[in-house]
Order: structure tokens, then sequence, then C-alpha cells
């Protein structure tokens, strides 16, 4: 029974519909253990069909006429399976049905026993199959992953059998039936059932200038999406603190809202799970894709650095649940809870998610503080007023898979968050007092359906309410012990007055894709996405003080992005090239407060144009080159156009931010053999911007200002070796990153040429995995792995500023982390159990400003899936 965690085959790929595709038979020579398998060759999601009578000689792939070509894995190498001393003792046969997961390089990754028999037989095909080697199933001619069903028959050998009945597994001997005679042929017939290739490796072979993260493994373990984003070449992502704090993602040293973040095609702000990257439960997702600086029209999307999308399970079937619970230090709790049915009969659709996180982030951080002669002095202290505590759920209702719509599904969501302030950017001022709260409801309607002609549609719409509040009200003064140590006359820690901000913002918004396949090699997209945000607020303290309140002006932003997109396939779908275009436009309409306590309305029109292309060959079954392009564009975003109503004024004047983004890159995959299989891939990047969108300090405030032009090149590398029977992984990756300012006017006019701070040069990450299978049972796994993480010291301010002696720097970063990972599979019942140690050596570890993240820590997890 599959679940919503386990990694399934993925979506039907934009506008392709289910068909039969082949069928196809093998022979090898007759053995005791003969393999048997059966089916016929599918779209990912489609119902395997009914077994077909198996023929002598391999048959050629047949096709739909508006589908894929598939060639379905053919076995090139096989092991005979030890025949089971019980089994052998008592003469008993037995038919082993399996599943495997056949890899791109012919290797099987995976053997499941579907319905175990016992006396061993399923520990010895089992064993048996992880060692067989197949040509890789191709589809369209290009090498994919897919599934197989088969059985593996045991048969006593003839000279085992003696006079008498020979027993089937589970079967008392003396209601046996006499064996089947065997064939006199020396071949065996095989029949394939290919479920499908998965969506990530669909995503992989493309052109699209993406990578995929596969979460089922990630989803044992403690991390969350910003740590296992990490360990991806070309990403860094640091953080301000512990659970629950401010996350960096930056993209080819593009950040913050220069990159984007969605859920199943919807914006993360309006998917019901918080604005941050942090709130979204790693076990709610199925698979992340990283989208370097060229994204594609589906998103309808205005990104100026790479987008991150995560997926959540789109395979349903039958009825599950699924639950986790971590504990760690820090005082760290995390919850999620899940379940659906599906009605196969009518279609009907059921399924809810739930999530609670919890920590007090009390960790020790080592600080200044003022000693008994009133010098300051350093001290190592815990934090004590940085607690974090989030919720939310979802039920989602609805139809799929039926001739009127392959998707009509109707979800309701709802979220809180509440987390206490420790300190300000750098540490340098201490908070006891200071909370923020955020919550979220909303609804959307997603309808997916496949029409005649090659036309197929995907539609979402809905509406999200989300309300912040800012409290900042308490009249003490705290430093680092926690001690209120001076009465404030006015109330306020941050500033010089009480501040109890609210800020309400209603988001209406609609996201339609359609393609068009008219035949051959071509297809056609076209994507329309309109957005409208309302947003008002007030600051109640300024209403007792009966001064004129800058948050209860009307403020709105209404933005329109389209795209049109063309994709064509040569040489027989080695090569694809996808050509884009796409249309901004935005219209902001605000109040601003004049000193006279008067408003004045205010309103501006932007509208930008980009292009793109992106380009992917492959040169050879295991080696791919891809190039892409894209002039893309970023409008300005609420916050920045409309600021706070307190410290950060309203700036109606920005402009979009623009770049041109480049991209090359080249893989290798070689196929298993006698010494393991080996991947790896290089590539290049450049990100030439202009008109970055940054906060400036100004008298008494601050504003979002137009300053500067940015030039980023980097190169990106990874490799990774798995040994035969993959007892052992080994990966790697690297980046290594330019990043500067090349504008010669502005508020930074002076730094011209100077490395943009706060961004490191040089990362790296490596793991180590060992995996042993079968220890306590049958299909049991135990993991164990090694991870290391190398950030290079970086500058905190701008290098060219200041002597060379008082330059604040962040040091070097090396840190080291170990799980322990059990994984027990019973059908229909998987089970976890990890360990990790994070932060092996107590190592003082560093974000972006200074902030000092947590040191060694201990976190436990369990995870249920039926």
């Amino acid at each position: 029974m599959r679940t919503i965690f386990i990694i399934a085959n993925g979506w039907r790929r934009f506008g392709a519909g289910a068909a039969l595709l082949t069928v196809l038979c093998l022979g090898g020579p007759a053995h005791a253990g003969a393999m048997q398998t059966s089916g016929a060759a599918q779209e990912p999601e489609a119902t395997p069909s009914a077994p077909v009578a198996p023929v002598s000689a391999p048959a050629a792939p047949v096709s739909a006429p508006a589908g894929p070509v598939i060639e379905a894995p053919k076995l090139i190498q096989k092991t005979e399976a030890a025949y089971p001393a019980e089994a052998l003792a008592a003469r008993l046969e037995a038919n082993v049905r399996l599943q495997l997961k056949v890899d791109v390089q012919g290797q099987v990754t995976e053997a499941e026993v579907m319905e175990p028999v016992g006396h061993g037989f399923d520990e010895a095909a089992r064993t048996a199959a992880l060692q067989f080697r197949f040509e890789p199933g191709k589809r369209d001619g290009v090498a994919k992953r897919f599934r197989i069903l088969y059985t593996y028959a045991f048969r006593l050998p003839q000279d085992a059998v003696p006079p008498g009945p020979v027993a089937e597994a589970g079967t008392p001997p003396d209601a046996a039936q006499p064996p089947e005679v065997a064939s006199s042929t020396d071949e065996n017939t095989i029949d394939v059932t290919v479920v499908g290739e998965s969506a990530a490796e669909r995503h992989r072979q493309s052109a699209e200038a993406v990578q995929v993260i596969e979460m089922e493994q990630i989803g044992y373990e403690t991390a969350d999406l910003g740590r296992a984003l990490a360990r991806t070449e070309g990403v860094d992502v640091r953080r301000a603190g512990g659970l629950g704090s401010n996350t960096r993602v930056s993209l080819a040293g593009m950040s913050d809202d220069q990159v984007r973040f969605f859920v199943d095609g919807i914006p993360l702000e309006f998917a019901g799970y918080g604005p941050g990257l942090a709130n979204v439960p790693v076990n709610l997702v199925q698979q992340m894709e990283v989208y370097q600086g060229v994204v594609p029209i589906r998103f309808s999307a205005d990104v100026l650095g790479g987008a991150v999308q995560l997926i959540t399970d789109q395979d349903v079937h039958g009825s599950g649940v699924a639950a986790s619970y971590e504990l760690g230090s820090f005082d760290t709790h995390r919850l999620t809870a899940s379940g659906h049915h599906l009605e196969e009969s009518t279609g009907l659709l059921v399924r809810a998610h739930g999530f609670y996180d919890n920590a007090r982030n009390d960790y020790l951080v080592d600080v200044q503080v003022t000693n008994d002669a009133g010098r300051l002095a350093p001290a190592r202290l815990p934090r004590f007023h940085d607690g974090y505590q989030a919720g939310g759920a979802s039920l989602e209702v609805g139809f799929v898979d039926r001739p009127w719509a392959q998707r009509l599904l109707v979800r309701a969501f709802i979220n809180a968050t509440d987390q206490d302030i420790q300190h300000n950017t750098s540490m340098t001022q201490v908070f006891g007092d200071v909370t923020g709260t955020a919550g979220s409801a909303g609804t959307t309607l997603r309808y997916a359906q496949t029409f005649g002609q090659g036309l197929a549609v995907d539609t979402v719409g809905g509406y999200t309410f989300r309300r912040s509040r800012f409290l900042d009200v308490s009249k003490c003064r705290y430093d680092w012990y926690g001690r209120c140590f001076v009465t404030l006359e006015t109330g306020g820690e941050m500033d010089s007055g009480a501040v109890e901000r609210y800020v309400n913002q209603h988001a209406v918004f609609a996201r339609l894709n359609a393609s068009w396949q008219p035949g051959g090699p071509h297809t056609l997209r076209l994507a329309v996405a309109p957005t409208f945000v309302v947003r008002t607020g007030e600051d109640r303290q300024l209403q007792l003080l009966q001064q004129a309140d800058p948050l209860s002006a009307d403020r709105d932003v209404a933005s329109l992005v389209t795209g049109l997109e063309y994709q064509y396939e040569a040489l027989e779908g080695r090569l694809q090239n996808v050509a884009f275009a796409k249309d901004y436009l935005q219209s902001t309409g605000a109040q601003k407060l004049l000193a006279s306590n008067e408003f004045l309305d205010l309103a501006r029109t932007a509208h930008e144009l980009g292009v793109g292309d992106s380009f992917r060959l492959r040169l050879s079954p295991t080696v791919t080159a891809k190039a892409s392009y894209e002039w893309a564009t970023r409008l300005p975003r609420p916050d920045e156009l409309f600021g706070d109503g307190l410290l950060i004024e309203d700036n109606l004047e920005l402009v979009p931010e623009t770049s041109h983004n480049f991209n090359l890159g080249l893989g290798v995959s070689l196929l298993p053999g006698r010494h393991g299989s080996f991947r790896a891939n290089v590539g290049g990047f450049a990100r030439l911007s202009d008109q970055l969108i940054t906060l400036i300090p100004q008298l008494g405030f601050s504003l979002y200002q137009n300053v500067f032009a940015a030039r980023s090149l980097g190169v990106v590398g990874a490799a990774g070796w798995t040994s035969p029977g993959q007892l052992l992984s080994l990966d790697g990756n690297a980046t290594w990153q330019d990043v500067r300012n090349v504008s010669g006017e502005g508020n930074y006019g002076a730094f011209k040429g100077q490395r943009i701070p706060n961004r490191p040069s040089l990362m790296a990450n490596g793991s180590a995995q060992v995996k042993m299978t079968d220890l306590l049972r049958t299909q049991d796994e135990l993991l164990i792995t090694l991870r290391s993480r190398y950030v290079h010291e970086f500058f905190l301010a701008w290098e060219g500023a200041g002597a060379a002696d008082t330059k604040y720097t962040i040091d070097t970063q090396l840190t080291h982390s170990v799980a322990l990972t059990y994984v027990m599979r019973d059908t229909p019942t998987k089970l976890s159990w990890t360990l990790d140690l994070q932060n092996l050596t107590n190592a003082r570890t560093f974000d972006f400003f200074g902030v000092q993240r947590p040191g060694r820590s201990l976190a436990a997890k369990f995870t249920l899936e039926r």
C-alpha cells in the first residue's frame, strides 16, 4: 500500500495521456530458480494491465499514437538464488513476487517482496534480484528509471526430487500437487510490467536547468528542508539562529526575495505554510526541484535568481496513514501526521495532514556581558528568549482520474506561528520580551484535464488571508543573563517607543497552464497568472497616543505574469530545446501619510518583457550537455513598496530588478560494473543583474532602493560513487562563486569592483553512507551516514572598507554530522528510527551577519507509514 510519504512515480507529465505503450518479452538460460514476470509498459499512474501471453523472442516497442515510445529494461546478467536449506529439506517450491526499481544504469536499486511466502524463499529471491543487471529501459530513446514486477519461481533441482509429492510453500506436503513439467526449451520467457519512470527522472533528463532532490531517505532524518537543500551544489542556506529563525537561501549568488518558493505550483506564501521554507515539514514533501536562474513559464512568476519547487505526494492509491515524531536538543519537538483514502471505483479522494513544531532554542552563545567592574567581558550563556511554535492543518477533497477530470480538488488550510525575538541582526542588542506572531487561512481549487487533439489544461486558483502581529511594549531593558537591568519610561526595547503592530493581507490568485501537442516533436505551452493583494493594518500604540496611523492607509498590488513556450525535440529525443517569452505587468496603489496628517493617493505601473531558452543534447547514453539563458525580471514585493509603516518607509518609485542569467552543464553517469557505479557533473553560471533592491538606512528610518548592479560568476561540480551491492556510497560537491558590485553610481558607487559582503565564495559538502540490509528481518535496512560541510571565510562588510587588521570576517567553518537509521519494512507497514548527532566537534559556526548557530546537538526521529 502506498502512502503519501513514499516517493512514487510522480505526476502525469504535462499534456501526456496515459496509454498502453509496449509489451516486451525476453529469454534466458534455464535454471533451478527461474524468473517470471508479466504485464505491459504504461505511463506513470496508469493501472497495470493483465498479463499477456509470452512470446519466444523480444517484441519491438509499441507506442500509442500520441504517446512516447517505451523500451522496457532487458535482463543481461542474473544471479542464481541459493535454494533455502529448510525448503530443500522439506521438498518445498514457491513463487516469490517482487517489485524491482531499475535505475538509468540498469542497476537494481531496490527489491521489495510483495507477498511473503516464508521458508527462506523471500530472502533468497531478494538477495539474488539485487545483483541483477539490466540494459536500461528507455523512453523516446533516452535511458529512464523503471519499476518492474516479477515472480521468482523456485523449483527443486531434478536430483533433489525423490519419488513422492512436492509441496508448495505455505501448504502441507500431503496437499501438494505434482510439479509442473519444465519446458524442454533452453530459454525462459520474461514478460515485463513497466510501471513507468519517475517524474524526478523526467525533470533531470529535460532541457531545464533543474536539480531534483528526492526526499524518501531525508524523510527518515532529522534534517529540515533548509539543511537538506544546503547539501546541493550551487545552493547556500544560512539561518539566523535555531528552528524557526529567518532563513536565507542563495542560488548562484542570488538570495532573499530573488529566490521564490512554490508548493505544487502555488507560491509558498499562498500555500498555507507561512512565508518561510523552515515552516514546511520535511515529511510532507516528496521531492524538491531547484531551478537555477532559468525558471519555466509554468510557475508564472517574476523570479530573478531561481526557484525551489516542493512537491507533495501526487500518486495516491487506496488508504494510508503516516506519522513522524522528532525529539531533539534545545527542547525541540516536531510532529507530523497525515492520512488519505481513495475510492478507486468513483475516484473520490480525501486526504488531510497536520504538523506541530516547538523549540526553546536555548543553545549556548558566546557574547559580551558587563562584569562586576562595569567592563565588557566574554561569556558563554544560553539564549533565553528564542522560543518558537508553529502548527497547521489542511483538508483536501475531490475527484481524480475521472473521464471528466484528471483532478478536481478543493483544499482548505490553516496555520499559525509564534516566535520570540532574542536580539537584533548582529547580536549586539538583547531583547527579553519582543515577539512576533503570524497566521493564515485559505482555500484553493485545482482542476486538470486532458482533452482531444493533444490539449491539456491544469489550473488552480485560491484565496489566502494572512495576519501578522509584532509586539514590543516591554518597559525593561534585558542583558544576556535575562535580567531586567534598566526600566524604560515609554516601553519598547528595540526603539524609543512601544510598538503593537498588526498587518492584514488578503490575496486572490490564479494559475492557468495549458499545453498543446499538435503531433510530432512540437509542443506549445501557455501560462497566465493574475494575482491581487490588498494590505491593511493598524498600530495600536499610535492610536492610544491619538496619532495618525500610517498602517491604516489603503494599499494594493495587482500583477499579471504571462508566458508562452515552444518545445522541440529531434535526433530521436537526444536533442531538446525549449524557447519561451514572458510578460510582466504590475499596478500599485497606496496612500502616503503626509506631515499634515493627511493621506496622499499614489499609484504606479511597471511593465517588463523577458525571454529565455533551454537546450539539452545527449552526447551518448551516459553523457548529457545542457545550456540555458533567461533575461529575468523580479517585480517589487509589497513589503518593499509599502514598508512597514514605522521603521521602513514606503517607496513607490521602485523599478523591477532585471538579470541576464546563463547556465552551462555537463553530466556523466556510467553504467554499474565490477567496480560499482559512478556519476559526476560540472557546470558554470553567470548572473548579470541590474537595479537590485536593497534596504538602505536613513536618518531615523530605512527604505528600499534600487541601488546597484551586480555580477555573479561561478563554477559548480559534484561526483559520486556507489560500490557493487550498494554497500558504500560516496558523494561530494563544491561551489565557487564571485559576487561583485559593478556599479560606480549610487549608495555603493565607491565600492565598484568589490565583492558584495556577507556572501561566502567557496562551499563544499561531502557524505559517506554504509547500507546494510536483511540484518534482523528481510527487507530491513541499516544506514550509517557521515556528512561534512565546509564554508570558506568571508567578509561581513565591504572588503575595501577599513584597515586590514580591523576587517570583520567570519572564519572558515568545517562541521560534521553522523546519522544512524534503521528501517523495517513489513508490508504494508514501514517503520524507521534515526539518531542524528549534529556538529560532532562542537565547532563555533556563524551564518549571515555573524549570528552564532547551535553547537553540538542530538536528535531522534521515528516515522510510521502504512
